[in-house]
């Protein structure tokens, strides 16, 4: 077997040699490094031991007996920890020494649509000619495959938040897997901002259709938050120890001098905050949470 044909696997090989830190793992005449961190005891010359091998970022062959995250057949959630526009995602699978590339090629042809450094994205293992690891990543079928249907389940979630990741965009809008399993689409007319690949977001389920849930990101009405709540909280986010002496039992003449609108008008603005949880009134304050 050529090496390159070994990347990727999970094999068995017999230590070879030992040092220190590392046992030295032969497979078919190629040589793994192996860190003995990773063993409850040290090996014997001759010993037989199995792990994943692969070459790390530094060109070097490794072994390790903690399989990556996703492997040729496992498919799961991978953080993205950098993009190149030349190359594509760079996304962590558990391997100290060694990320694998979402390709370009299977990333939106827009930039501005791929996943960020910290988002999600659902890969598998895929390897090339070349013996070069990839990160494959998962396309809309996959996900139809494992989604539930929400049809039976529209009583409770109508109306109700859900908390996903953007699988993929589309001119009319994004689709998105919740963390429940339903495949849900969020129109371009709900979105609240343009959405990315990876992207986790918070939507409210306002219908179904297509056996997927339809969201939307715009708040309830009564989640709107007004000019007059805006001014406050702004007030409240560059005041030390993000507090101010304005609570609903300030005097009129106060509050008109300080934030020029009317009491009824600062009233209902602290209301709707008050409501949505995001301040709070003691102690003649008025505190942002």
């Amino acid at each position: 077997m050529d090496i390159t044909e070994m990347y990727g696997q999970v094999l068995t090989g017999t230590v070879s040699d030992l040092n220190k830190d590392e046992a030295f793992v032969q497979i078919e005449g190629y040589t793994f490094a192996l860190d003995l961190n990773e063993l409850t005891e040290i090996p014997e010359l001759g010993d037989e031991i199995t792990g994943f091998v692969y070459e790390n970022q530094a060109h070097k062959n490794r072994m390790t007996t903690v399989l990556p995250l996703v492997t040729q057949g496992v498919w799961n959630f991978a953080e993205v920890v950098d993009v190149r526009t030349d190359l594509g995602a760079f996304v962590s699978v558990g391997l100290e020494d060694k990320d694998f590339v979402v390709s370009l090629d299977d990333l939106p042809l827009e930039h501005n649509e791929w996943p960020k450094k910290g988002d999600k994205v659902m890969v598998k293992l895929d390897v090339d000619h070349k013996g070069r690891l990839w990160g494959k990543l998962a396309d809309i079928e996959l996900y139809t495959q494992i989604a539930r249907s929400p049809e039976r389940d529209m009583k409770t979630l109508l109306n109700n938040d859900e908390e996903g990741t953007v699988i993929a965009i589309r001119e009319s809008g994004a689709f998105v897997m919740t963390e429940s399993y339903y495949m849900a689409f969020v129109h371009v007319n709900e979105q609240s901002q343009p959405l990315h690949v990876g992207q986790h977001v918070k939507a409210r389920v306002i219908g179904s259709s297509h056996r997927r849930l339809n969201l939307s990101m715009k708040p309830r009405a009564y989640e709107e938050i007004t000019p007059d709540a805006q001014m406050i909280v702004a007030v409240l986010e560059h005041s030390r120890d993000k507090k101010m002496p304005y609570t609903d039992k300030s005097s009129p003449d106060d509050i008109q001098e300080y934030f020029g609108i009317s009491k009824g008008s600062f009233k209902r603005a602290l209301g709707n905050l008050m409501k949505q949880r995001k301040i709070e009134q003691k102690d003649g304050y008025t505190y942002l949470k």
